[in-house]
């Protein structure tokens, strides 16, 4: 009884093993084969069945051979979107801008533009990385905007410029944040600047301008008394300016603090400097 359902189990194992063989070598055939029109037909139903990868081979052969065919606008859509949906963007926003320049009187021309935009979005990378291709998305999704500004894609590529510009910020506050954190306080200062400069709306702006005066303060604590003055005094100036926009601003507190030590540190530096040159017309005198 035992060795009856171990034949069984072997003989269908056997047989799944055959018909999955067959199916393979009837691709390789039709791969092989010179019959187009019946590899159109396959490359079609395969996409439409989601098997991109086997419908991207053919495909890849098809686009080839229909050149300058009126078939060629439908396999090069087809072709383009495989790569898609097989998550290869680098090369689909390729395909989808060169379809959208090879045929701009296309009704698909506006769709395939618009994807070659939103490849560059989906390879858009963490935040902490390299934003090279962030900046080349919303370049592409604005040149996709001013094409077609009565598209009803417009307020889809408006939110996906905006997601990326948010992604820019957030990196824009954490370089300014490291420079703080590792103790290049003038840097930091000039980062934190920079960054509410380009980023005026960000919701890091009272933040980053309560951390642009620690940054000054920390600045001018670590300067030479010669330099330390001035710099305790931009500080304070710059606790004012904060005071002023931000009254009842949650870091009001450590912000006084700021400004009280900084006071506290232009007393300090003033009376080194005095005690400084008291001693070196000291010097003078003992000379004379």
């Amino acid at each position: 009884m035992f060795k009856n359902k171990v034949i069984v189990i072997l003989s269908f194992i056997v047989l799944c093993s055959t018909v999955f063989t067959g199916c393979k070598s009837r691709f390789e055939k039709l791969k092989a084969s010179t019959d187009v029109p019946k590899k159109y037909q396959e490359a079609i139903r395969l996409y439409n069945k989601k098997d991109y990868a086997k419908a991207l081979i053919l495909f890849d052969d098809l686009v080839q051979r229909y050149r300058g065919r009126s078939e060629a606008e439908d396999l090069y859509y087809y072709y383009s979107f495989s790569n898609y949906k097989l998550k290869d963007y680098l090369s689909a926003r390729y395909h989808f801008k060169t379809f959208a320049e090879t045929y701009p009187n296309s009704s698909r021309a506006e769709e395939c533009r618009f994807m070659a935009a939103y490849c560059f979005y989906q390879d858009s990378p963490n935040f902490s990385l390299d934003q090279e291709n962030t900046y080349k998305a919303i370049e592409a999704l604005q040149l996709f905007i001013n094409l077609y500004p009565k598209s009803s894609r417009v307020a889809e590529a408006s939110k996906l410029i905006q997601d990326l510009r948010d992604k820019l910020e957030k990196k824009s506050y954490a370089n300014a944040n490291l420079f703080l954190t590792i103790g290049d306080y003038q840097a930091a200062v000039i980062a934190f600047r920079n960054s509410i400069r380009d980023f005026p709306d960000t919701k890091f702006a009272e933040e980053m301008e309560f951390l642009t005066i620690k940054s000054l303060y920390l600045y001018a604590k670590n300067s030479y008394e010669t330099k330390q003055e001035d710099r305790y005094t931009e500080t304070i100036d710059e606790y004012n300016r904060f005071i002023e926009k931000y009254p009842k601003s949650s870091y009001t507190k450590e912000a006084d603090k700021l400004k009280h030590e900084s006071e506290k540190g232009i007393e300090n530096a003033k009376n080194i400097l005095a005690l400084s040159l008291e001693y070196k017309k000291a010097q003078n005198d003992t000379k004379q």
